[in-house]
């Protein structure tokens, strides 16, 4: 045990995969905010702690069966000259998923339709919001955890890994989700960011990858033209009231 703790590439694996999983875990992050900000304000914090819970164990399991998870890429059935394996099915069933999401939820924010669903939303939409969240879960864990098998064999730097990333996430999920929830426009980026990672999935379904900084890249520099707008609204002078 010593030995590991004092190896130099052991620190250094630990330290690069973590903050890989951390950006990859910004896609989780992103949908758990816009999904629990349909429910009542008293559960939402309840319900990013159990996707997120869910998410930790989800991707442990995952890492226990890396034999299973190598199995997911066995080739299925052979459509035409394409080879189709479960982990196509699920990767493009999560990003069909999260398309038909983020586009329902840019509806709902464009026709005003949230304020009246989060009136009625009781325990039949927290148990649907958790239901959702593990499902995309499950899509985020499988991509998280075959990235890391593929950076290392060493069984307990990818858990800690995973952990670490989940801790940071869980106490990110509830500032982020309120800075989403006061501005709208930040909402609509993120909803926008959804659309571009479910095209991204089932992309990876049908064998084509498209890098994932191209699409993190993207998001942060509409955020950061975002932050700087809204820094600008801050600082311009508010126009008097009619009659004033």
């Amino acid at each position: 045990m010593m030995e590991w703790l004092s190896d130099p590439a052991i620190w250094a694996s630990l330290a690069t995969l973590t903050v890989l999983e951390i950006v990859l875990g910004i896609d989780n992050l992103v949908f758990l905010s816009i999904i629990t900000q349909r429910l009542p304000a008293a559960s939402r914090a309840r319900a990013q702690r159990i996707g997120l819970m869910g998410a930790l164990f989800m991707r442990l399991a995952l890492l226990g069966a890396i034999s299973w998870i190598a199995g997911l890429t066995t080739t299925l059935i052979t459509i035409g000259d394409f080879p189709v394996s479960w982990r196509d099915v699920i990767l493009g069933g999560g990003g069909l998923f999260l398309l038909a999401k983020a586009t329902s939820e840019i509806h709902n924010t464009v026709e005003g339709e949230e304020s009246h669903d989060e009136k009625k939303n009781g325990h039949a939409g927290f148990a649907a919001a958790i239901a959702q969240i593990m499902l995309l879960d499950l899509v985020f864990s499988l991509d998280s955890v075959i990235t890391a098998v593929g950076m290392t064999d060493n069984l307990p730097v990818m858990m800690a890994a995973v952990i670490i990333a989940v801790l940071v996430m869980l106490f990110a999920a509830a500032p982020v989700g309120e800075f989403i929830r006061r501005h709208p426009t930040t909402k609509m980026l993120a909803l926008s960011f959804l659309l571009l990672v479910g095209v991204a999935l089932i992309a990876d379904g049908l064998h084509f990858h498209i890098p994932r900084g191209y699409l993190y890249f993207a998001i942060f520099f509409s955020m950061l033209v975002e932050v700087l707008n809204l820094l600008a609204a801050r600082r311009r002078p508010k126009k008097p009231a009619i009659g004033d």
